[in-house]
This record gives C-alpha cells, sequence and structure tokens, in this order.
C-alpha cells in the first residue's frame, strides 16, 4: 500500500482488481475454419452473447470477473448474437451444439469437449481444458 493509496476510493480499489479479459470478437463466418485450425495447438472457447438477456449479461459478469487464463492458455471469442445469428447457427450445426445463450463452447482438436449454458457458465470449468 503506498502513501496515496488512502485517497483512493473503493472504486478504485475495484478497478485496479479487474484482470482484462483477452476477448476476440467471432464477426466472421469464415472464422470459424481458423478456430478449428487453432483449437489443434490449443484449446478455444466461444462466449454466444445477448446483449438483450439479463441472464447473459449476468454470466457475462461473472465469467469476466473470475477468468484468470491467458491468450496463450485459451483462445477466448465473443459471439454478439443479435448482430451474427447466421455464425450461431452454422456453430450449432458445424459442431452438433443445440442453441443456447448464452452459451459457453469449448473445442479441442476440431470438436467440442465441452459446453455449458446459462447459470451453469463458470470460468473455473475452462480451466480444466488447458
Amino acid at each position: 500500500m503506498g502513501l496515496f493509496d488512502i485517497f483512493k476510493t473503493t472504486s478504485d480499489r475495484a478497478k485496479e482488481e479487474i484482470v482484462e479479459v483477452p476477448w476476440h470478437v467471432l464477426g466472421k463466418m469464415e472464422q470459424l475454419d481458423e478456430i478449428v485450425e487453432q483449437s489443434k495447438t490449443k484449446p478455444v472457447a466461444i462466449f454466444k452473447h445477448s446483449t438483450r438477456c439479463g441472464i447473459s449479461k449476468g454470466a457475462l459478469k461473472l465469467l469476466e470477473r473470475n477468468y484468470s487464463l491467458t491468450d496463450d492458455q485459451l483462445k477466448l471469442y465473443y459471439l454478439d448474437l443479435l448482430q451474427n445469428r447466421d455464425i450461431s447457427n452454422e456453430i450449432a450445426a458445424r459442431f452438433k451444439v443445440h442453441h443456447e445463450s448464452p452459451q459457453m463452447i469449448v473445442i479441442k482438436n476440431g470438436v467440442v469437449v465441452h459446453h455449458d449454458s446459462h447459470h451453469s457458465i463458470e470460468a473455473s470449468n475452462l480451466e480444466r481444458f488447458v
């Protein structure tokens, strides 16, 4: 604790504790081929998020609060469902995972090894695949 830390508010201290999550935006269909290739060298996760859904917003905040992996350990993609429903549909078809929102899908070696939805989405679940 530094000399001037006594002037920091609770909000200032909370902001210092936030670790930036290394999100990659999934916004183009051709990225799905890249994701399959990337998953051959490290796990890849896709978080499917509905920006109009309170449950999805809560799952996102909880995930971000507890996420501790680096981009070298796991590549984490963010898919905005409202703007990219076609990509979400292709994910469901290609990886044989029923669409849900919010949803976390983990891919290793080109196949889905885990998926969660709604309140089951937890950062600790991703750590098992690193």
